[in-house]
């Protein structure tokens, strides 16, 4: 009996290493979507959703490290999902997304803004209602979730495309009509893609709501230890208002004080 108990304990000890190891490195997914995240040509990255995980190594018990994936996002979005990558950041949360993966809460992006429509400035395009745009070809980011209407809406002429950058210079060489966009981001993105946000014109109709951008991490990853600890590291530094100093280099809010109490609300209703 004491040789079994010891061979139990052995495989124990044994599967616990096995499980720390298997996340002893963290793998982020990274697109280029500047301001808040960028790959140089070098395919080296940076940006907010990094910064915020190096925080949380720093100040975790554990021994890891933390790298990053550069892909387009929608593959991004698929990796993740599949369980190839551990983490993503700057994510809209809707249900699709929600049965793929595991959202962090509270976000640590909230930005209270308009989603807007671009044309070329030489075009005769107008939309002053939402109806204008069923007719009209809008450049839209692969695998992006906007708003509810527009995402659900199939009457529209969605052309997906990999990147912000093509979807802009599809604007510019008149091969799409329209380029949606998040008000607020919109002319710094294109300020740093380095194209001619002058050759725009910003649409009359806008759609505004305040928009969330979270961490996700795969599922597997979200119920490891390492996975657990760090989403509990992020419910303490928006706590703490660390978020808020890692966030304020690019010129985003603070977490609004009603998200923590909600959140709070919830782990506490959970718990009866």
């Amino acid at each position: 009996m004491k040789f079994f108990l010891a061979i139990m304990l052995v495989l124990s000890l044994y599967s616990t290493k096995q499980a720390f190891a298997d996340h002893e490195q963290i793998l982020v997914a990274v697109d280029h979507a500047p301001p808040y995240s960028a790959l140089d040509e070098k395919g080296n990255a940076k940006g907010l959703i990094l910064d915020i995980l190096n925080y949380i190594k720093h100040h975790s018990d554990e021994d890891i490290t933390v790298k990053a994936v550069p892909c387009p996002f929608s593959r991004c979005i698929r990796m993740l999902a599949q369980g190839e990558v551990d983490v993503m950041g700057g994510l809209v949360r809707t249900p699709a997304r929600e049965s793929q993966m595991s959202f962090v809460t509270p976000p640590y992006m909230a930005l209270s803004s308009s989603y807007v429509f671009y044309g070329h400035q030489h075009s005769q395009v107008k939309v002053e209602r939402y109806e204008d745009l069923i007719g009209k070809r809008i450049a839209i980011m692969r695998g992006a979730a906007f708003f509810p209407r527009f995402d659900k809406d199939t009457r529209l002429d969605k052309v997906e495309v990999p990147s912000e950058r093509v979807a802009i210079d599809l604007v510019l060489k008149g091969r799409v009509d329209l380029v949606i966009a998040v008000e607020d981001t919109a002319d710094l993105a294109m300020n740093v893609l380095a194209q001619p946000a002058h050759q725009l014109r910003k649409m009359v109709y806008r759609h505004t709501q305040v928009i969330y951008g979270h961490m996700a991490m795969s599922r597997e990853f979200a119920q490891s230890h390492v996975g657990r600890e760090f989403s509990n590291h992020m419910r303490q530094m928006a706590e703490n208002k660390i978020l808020d100093k890692l966030v304020a280099p690019y010129q985003l809010p603070a977490i609004p004080p009603q998200l923590l109490s909600e959140e709070t609300g919830r782990m506490h209703s959970n718990t009866f």
